[in-house]
């Protein structure tokens, strides 16, 4: 079999993440140091990096308003990576952020950063070049990543734990919804079911309203866990 086809394909997407991610202002914070120097080699091509392993120097470092992205672990030499995000999320809401959990056990870490509104969930043990790059493509565009190992694992141990919608979403509202849990944008969320923009802007005021949500990252986390829209494709 020839897998010529399949190795280019996938050398192109990586170049394609590798050129998004470019020219991203990237915090990471990781309470392994091994950990955090094995997170700075596989983003060689990240200009903008830095680096720190507690929850006190990371929200420093926010507080300077330098950082598009945050990727942090859910255990930290200091503070915890969960509060972390809790704490990010609520002062600075248009900051997407990257949660990387070390054990698959860690419910309670998972439960509160998505209720939190983190944008991107990993479990360490599947991390790779290319999952990493594909995370932070999809956050950075305004999308929701989600480890499906990890999000099976929430759903199994707190089965109804967002809040039931104010009311039932149209299905023209799930659309809308399946295409922005993916970081597709208005514009282009428009051209696709052949709406106008101004319709879908309506569109996610609804979806917000009734699933009291924040933002569409939020919207996206709780259409994900009540089976609204399905959960989004890697890559």
């Amino acid at each position: 079999m020839d897998f010529s086809p399949r190795i280019a394909s996938a050398q192109r997407n990586t170049a394609q993440c590798i050129a998004l991610v470019r020219d991203l202002r990237l915090l990471l914070c990781m309470g392994s140091r091994l950990s955090l120097s094995m997170a700075v080699s596989t983003c060689p091509e990240v200009e903008q990096l830095q680096a720190v392993t507690t929850e006190r120097e990371a929200l420093a470092l926010l507080e300077q308003g330098q950082v598009d992205v945050l990727h942090c672990t859910d255990v930290l030499e200091q503070g915890s990576g969960d509060r972390l995000v809790q704490q990010a999320k609520r002062r600075w809401p248009a900051l997407r952020t990257l949660l990387i959990i070390t054990r698959p056990h860690r419910i309670g870490a998972i439960r509160r950063a998505s209720r939190a509104g983190c944008d991107g969930l990993c479990l360490e043990r599947n991390l790779g070049l290319g999952t990493v790059l594909t995370a932070l493509r999809t956050v950075q565009g305004g999308g929701v990543y989600i480890d499906r190992t990890l999000w099976e694992s929430y759903l199994n141990n707190y089965p109804g734990g967002q809040p039931r919608p104010l009311a039932a979403l149209s299905e023209r509202e799930c659309e809308v919804l399946q295409l922005a849990a993916r970081g597709i944008p208005n514009p282009e969320i428009a051209a696709q079911l052949f709406l106008s923009p101004e319709t879908v802007k309506t569109h996610m005021g609804q979806i917000l309203r009734k699933l009291q949500a924040r933002d569409r990252a939020h919207a996206a986390v709780i259409g994900i866990s009540l089976g609204l829209v399905d959960l989004p494709e890697p890559g």
